[in-house]
């Protein structure tokens, strides 16, 4: 199993592409584990699992 790669939604955004606002979707209706907030508010999220969504879903 993977380390989790803890980062926000706007690195997640540089990373992959998927915009922040579709990451707090996914967040809210449970397709991505929620890892709580960073200092500015933003809702953190694990890079590893966002990238295997994104591979289920291009698949």
């Amino acid at each position: 199993m993977n380390t989790p790669l803890i980062v926000d939604t706007h690195a997640a955004h540089a990373a992959t592409g998927t915009h922040p606002g579709t990451i707090r979707q996914w967040l809210r209706r449970g397709h991505l584990t929620h890892h709580g907030h960073d200092r500015a508010g933003r809702a953190l999220v694990d890079l590893n699992e966002l990238r295997a969504r994104l591979a289920d879903k291009a698949a």
